[in-house]
């Protein structure tokens, strides 16, 4: 894997915030099978205990049932930590047009009080998940750091205050902090039920049950998708990375650019299904499109991205075709 060979102390600790979800779970395996030590931190509220089972025998691996909104709990969790990695938070566009209070409390508050923790605990690295929503309307592609646009909704705005929290620590308070902003993520475990789950598997799932898919608008609307073993490898470089890489932030995608209504007929190809999708209306606050540039993260982090969309879709088709 392009991350097998990062190097860090033997008896190295890590603490995954949202351990328990989509992307923490799989950092959780991919560092447990590197033989490093790991404590996870998830409240379970979007995370789930099944993933937890999943590696709970192995004698490295910790769990600790707690929310990061609560300061105690996240100075309990950062105690004889080296490395932070905090995917801790809500996602979704649009619930978060629907839940301001909350997700000012939990994405923004709760980064916050792992920041200060991470720092009180002397945490070697902070590494932090941000998001290509960042960039709001900048219209030129490709997405590239500094380079952002107004806004679109308030999850985007509660990971623009993470990246501006995140500086702040690194320069006032010495805490080494490395943005990733994640360009749609996919991959094994991610849920694929709900009002709010993510395009690719809720595909799968629905093509697989014999279901028609509804595409919000048009369908033209295209991705970076990034398969999950490239946020593995991009987490665990963040964390390995120079001084130069403190307090900024970086894409963290393959650099390709994927349309939603060509997606939609690969996965019908794969699952050998022949079924018309329905198409609704546009989903407030979703950007049209998103391709990344992701030259900063193979400078500063030595970001490599081994898996295409094609690869990455492949892997997934399979693990729900198992799983599911």
């Amino acid at each position: 894997m392009g991350y097998s060979e990062v190097k860090f102390p033997k008896d190295a600790l890590f603490l995954v915030t949202g351990g328990a979800g989509f992307i923490g779970s799989n950092l959780c395996e991919a560092i447990l099978k590197l033989g490093f030590r790991v404590r996870c931190l998830d409240d379970l509220s979007t995370g789930k205990q099944a993933n937890v089972d999943l590696l709970s025998a192995n004698p490295n691996y910790e769990f600790v049932k707690g929310d990061i909104k609560d300061f105690d709990t996240c100075m309990a969790a950062c105690k004889g930590v080296d490395y932070v990695l905090n995917q801790a938070a809500w996602g979704s566009v649009p619930r978060s047009i629907e839940m301001p209070l909350f997700y000012c409390a939990n994405n923004i508050q709760g980064t916050l009080n792992m920041m200060e923790a991470a720092r009180q605990n002397g945490v070697k690295k902070f590494v932090y998940a941000s998001s290509s929503s960042v960039y709001g309307d900048e219209p030129n592609l490709p997405k590239t750091e500094g380079r952002e646009g107004n806004l679109l909704s308030p999850y985007a705005l509660t990971k623009r205050c993470d990246e501006e929290w995140a500086k702040q620590y690194t320069r006032h308070y010495g805490l080494p902090t490395v943005g990733l902003r994640y360009f749609n993520v996919f991959g094994r475990r991610q849920d694929p039920n709900g009002a709010y789950a993510a395009v690719i598997p809720k595909f799968i799932k629905q093509l697989l049950a014999g279901e028609r898919p509804t595409i919000n608008g048009d369908g033209r609307q295209s991705r970076d998708f990034t398969y999950i073993e490239n946020v593995i490898e991009a987490n665990l470089k963040a964390a390995a990375s120079g001084d130069d890489a403190n307090g900024e932030a970086f894409n963290v995608a393959f650099g390709g650019r994927e349309y939603l209504i060509d997606i939609y007929h690969s996965l019908t190809k794969a699952l050998g299904v022949d079924v018309e999708p329905i198409f609704g209306p546009d989903r407030k606050g979703d950007i049209k499109h998103s391709n990344a540039d992701i030259s900063k993260a193979r400078r500063l982090l030595g970001y490599n991205p081994e898996y295409d969309f094609a690869r990455g879709l492949n892997e997934a088709i399979q693990w729900y075709k198992d799983n599911l």
